[in-house]
C-alpha cells in the first residue's frame, strides 16, 4: 500500500466512526458505540504506524509525499486542492494524535459508562480526533484552516457535552469565542500569502517566500504575527489563554484529548510547519518566543494556589505548551516536538488519575477536601506519582530529557536567548512544586471520609452537584451519569493509563544526548533548510550541565513542596495570610479574565446594546416600520377599490385616461 494511501485512511477511519456512530445511534448499543469509536482510532494509528514505516524505507530526502484527492475549488487562477502532506513532520503528529485519542477513547469507554449520552461523546470525540488529523496532515494552508475550524466546533461540542450545566455551555461558548479570534488570524495571514506568492500549498509556499521576501520584510513579518495569533489562541497563550481553565467544564475525558494528544499542540504545529516564513521573519519568531516565556511563568504561578485539581493540571498545560512554543520559536524544532510528544504522554495520565480519584470523590474537585487515598487507589495513586514526576522533569523520566533539550538550546543560542533559558529553569522549579503539591494532599495524609469508604470497599455517592457552583443536578440526557468508575475497578481505565505511564516513564529514552537521536533523525529532513537548527548544535557536555541543572530544579522544587506540605503542614496557610494580596492576584488568574472584560467583551456588549436599543428601536422600527406601514396603507386603498362592479372599474379607466388627458394638455399650454 502506497504512502498517501495510508495518509488517507489515517482521516478516513475517525470520520467513518463519527459519522456511523451518529447515524445508527437508534440501533448501537452504548457500549457498541464506544467500541466503534475506540476501534475507529486506533486503526487511524496502525495506519499512521504504516505510513512511518513506508517513510523509514525511502531515503532520507525523499521522505515527502503530496496526494491530492481532486481540486475541490478554484479563484483567480489559484487552486485550492483537497490535498494531504505525507512527511516526518505529519506522520509524527498523526502517531501522537491517534497513539494518545486511542487511549484516551478506551479510558472512556469504562468513565463513561452511565452517561445518557454515551453515543453522542464518541461521535463527537472521534469527529475532535478527525478534525486534528485534518489539520496536521492538510498540504496547504486552506485545508489546514479548514481543520482549524472543524477542531474548534469540536471543542465546543465537547466542553459544552452536559448541556443543561450553564457553566458547561458558557466555557464552551468562550472556547469557541476566543478561538474564532485565532481563526481570523489564520485566514488573514492565507489572505496575505496568496496575495504575495500566488499558492496556498506548503511546498510553493516555501519555495517562492525567500524570493519575494527579504529578512524581517513588514508583509512576511505581518504573516507571522497573524499566524502567532492563531497559534496563542488555539494553544492557549497569553493573553488568548482564558479559556482553557473554563474548559474543564467538560468531561474528563474532553479535558484528556484537548490539553494531551489534540488542540492546544496545534499552535506549536503550526509554528513548526511554518518555520521556513519565521527564518525570513525573526522578529515575529522572538515575539512568539516571549508569548510563550510569559504564558509557562504565568501559569506556572497561577498553578500554585488554585484548588481544583482539574485546573491545576490545565494551568499546568498552558506553561508546558509555554516550553514548546519557545523551542519551536527559537529554532530548536525537534526538542520542541519532542516534548510536545513526552507532555501527551504525562499529561493525559495526569488527567486519567485525576478523573479516578474525582470519581471516587462523588465527583468533588477540590483539592482541599482530598487527602490519604493511596491505600484506597494505590493503582491511581501511582499513576498520579508518575505523571506528576515526569511533569516535573525528575532525572530519568520522560519530562526531565525534552524540557531540558529546549532550555540547552537556547542557552548554546546565546545573547538574549539565555532569557528562555533562565525563565525555563524557573518555570522548572515552580512545576515540580505544584506537581508535588497535588500528590503531597491527594496521596499522603490522614485518608478524608471518601478514601475511608472507599478502603472499606464502598465507593462514594452523593446527591449530584454541579463543582463549580453547587447547584443540584439530575442525571439525565445533558448532565454527567449517575454512576462513578475508578481505575481499580474499571479494566480499560487501568490498561490506558498503564501504557501512558510507561511512555512517561521511557518515553525520553528516544532521545539521550551523545547516546541516542531517533526522534531528530527523523525529523532532519523536515527542519533541515533552516540556518538557526544548521548553525547551532548543542555539545554533548552542555547538554549535560543543562540536565543536571534542570534536575537540580525538579528536585529543589519537589524538596519545597514536600516541607510545605508534610514536615511543616499548615505553613501555605500561614504564607497565605501573609502575602493575601499576592495569593489573590494569583487565585484569580492575574486578573486577565476581568482585564479582557473590560477591553474587549464589555464595549462589544455596550455597542451591541446600543445597536439594539437606539439603532433599531429609531432607524429599524421608525424608518423601516414608517414605510411599511405606508405601503400597508396604500395595500388597504388598492384593496378597496378592487369593488368587484365592472362600471366602477370603467368609470376608473375614464377618470385615469381623462387625467392623463387634462396632463398633456396643461403640458402643451
Amino acid at each position: 500500500m502506497s504512502i498517501s494511501t495510508w495518509g488517507w485512511l489515517v482521516l478516513a477511519f475517525p470520520l467513518a466512526g463519527s459519522l456511523l456512530i451518529a447515524l445508527l445511534y437508534r440501533v448501537l448499543s452504548a457500549k457498541a458505540a464506544g467500541w466503534i469509536g475506540t476501534l475507529a482510532i486506533a486503526l487511524a494509528f496502525a495506519c499512521s504506524v504504516g505510513a512511518l514505516l513506508g517513510l523509514l524505507d525511502r531515503p532520507a530526502d525523499q521522505r515527502e509525499i503530496a496526494s491530492t484527492l481532486y481540486d475541490y475549488a478554484g479563484a483567480a487562477g489559484i487552486p485550492f486542492d483537497l490535498g494531504i502532506l505525507v512527511d516526518p513532520l505529519s506522520v509524527f503528529m498523526a502517531l501522537v494524535v491517534t497513539g494518545v485519542s486511542a487511549l484516551i477513547h478506551l479510558y472512556s469507554v469504562a468513565y463513561m459508562g452511565s452517561d445518557r449520552g454515551y453515543r453522542r461523546f464518541f461521535s463527537f470525540l472521534n469527529f475532535f480526533v478527525f478534525s486534528m488529523l485534518l489539520l496536521v496532515l492538510a498540504g496547504n494552508y486552506v485545508l489546514l484552516i479548514v481543520g482549524w475550524a472543524f477542531v474548534g466546533f469540536a471543542s465546543y461540542a465537547l466542553i459544552s457535552f452536559w448541556y443543561r450545566r450553564r457553566t458547561a455551555t458558557d466555557a464552551g461558548m468562550k472556547a469557541f469565542v476566543i478561538n474564532v479570534i485565532g481563526d481570523i488570524g489564520l485566514v488573514f495571514a492565507a489572505i496575505l500569502l496568496i496575495k504575495e506568492l500566488g499558492v496556498t500549498d506548503y511546498g510553493a509556499v516555501f519555495e517562492l517566500a525567500p524570493e519575494a521576501f527579504t529578512a524581517n520584510e513588514w508583509t512576511v513579518v505581518a504573516i507571522c504575527l497573524l499566524l502567532i495569533v492563531g497559534a496563542i489562541a488555539k494553544s492557549a497563550q497569553a493573553p488568548l489563554h482564558t479559556w482553557l481553565a473554563d474548559a474543564m467544564e467538560g468531561p474528563t475525558p474532553v479535558s484528556a484529548l484537548i490539553h494531551a494528544a489534540t488542540m492546544v499542540t496545534a499552535g506549536v504545529y503550526l509554528i513548526a510547519r511554518s518555520y521556513p516564513l519565521f527564518d525570513l521573519a525573526p522578529t515575529a519568531a522572538d515575539v512568539a518566543a516571549f508569548i510563550g516565556l510569559f504564558t509557562l511563568l504565568m501559569a506556572a504561578t497561577i498553578a500554585l494556589v488554585v484548588t481544583d485539581l482539574k485546573r491545576i493540571i490545565a494551568f499546568s498545560t498552558m506553561s508546558q505548551i509555554g516550553y514548546m512554543i519557545v523551542g519551536v520559536s527559537i529554532g530548536a524544532y525537534s526538542a520542541g516536538l519532542f516534548h510536545l510528544m513526552t507532555h501527551a504522554f504525562f499529561k493525559a495520565l495526569l488527567f486519567m488519575a485525576a478523573g479516578s480519584i474525582i470519581a471516587a470523590m462523588a465527583a468533588i474537585q477540590d483539592i482541599d477536601r482530598m487527602r490519604g487515598f493511596r491505600r484506597a487507589m494505590p493503582f491511581t495513586c501511582g499513576a498520579l506519582i508518575v505523571g506528576a514526576l515526569a511533569l516535573a522533569g525528575f532525572p530519568g523520566t520522560s519530562g526531565f530529557f525534552s524540557k531540558d533539550e529546549i532550555l540547552a538550546f537556547a542557552a548554546t543560542r546565546g545573547g538574549m536567548y539565555w532569557i528562555f533559558a533562565v525563565g525555563g529553569y524557573i518555570g522548572a522549579i515552580l512545576t515540580a512544586f505544584y506537581s508535588f503539591r497535588i500528590v503531597f494532599r491527594v496521596v499522603y495524609g490522614e485518608p478524608c471520609e471518601e478514601a475511608k469508604e472507599l478502603e472499606g470497599g464502598h465507593l462514594a455517592h452523593a446527591e449530584p452537584v454541579n463543582p463549580a457552583t453547587g447547584e443540584v443536578e439530575d442525571t439525565d440526557v445533558g448532565f454527567p451519569g449517575p454512576d462513578h468508575h475508578i481505575a481499580e475497578r474499571e479494566w480499560p481505565m487501568k490498561v490506558a493509563m498503564a501504557v501512558l505511564a510507561f511512555g512517561a516513564l521511557f518515553g525520553g529514552l528516544i532521545q539521550i544526548p551523545g547516546v541516542t537521536h531517533v526522534l531528530e533523525s527523523f525529523l532532519e529532513p523536515v527542519f533541515e533548510a533552516s540556518p538557526i537548527a544548521a548553525t547551532v548544535h548543542v555539545s554533548t557536555t552542555d547538554a549535560y550541565i543543562g540536565m543536571a541543572v534542570g534536575g537540580l530544579c525538579s528536585l529543589l522544587g519537589i524538596g519545597a513542596a514536600f516541607y510545605l506540605y508534610m514536615v511543616a503542614p499548615g505553613s501555605t496557610l500561614r504564607l497565605r495570610d501573609r502575602f493575601r494580596r499576592l495569593h489573590d492576584f494569583l487565585f484569580n488568574r492575574w486578573y486577565f479574565d476581568e482585564l479582557l472584560n473590560a477591553l474587549a467583551y464589555r464595549p462589544v456588549i455596550a455597542c451591541g446594546r446600543f445597536a439594539s436599543g437606539t439603532f433599531e428601536r429609531v432607524v429599524v422600527d421608525g424608518i423601516v416600520r414608517g414605510a411599511g406601514d405606508g405601503v400597508g396603507g396604500l395595500g388597504t386603498v388598492v384593496r378597496t377599490a378592487q369593488s368587484g362592479f365592472v362600471r366602477f372599474y370603467a368609470l376608473l379607466v375614464v377618470a385615469g385616461l381623462a387625467g392623463l388627458g387634462l396632463y398633456f394638455l396643461l403640458a402643451a399650454s
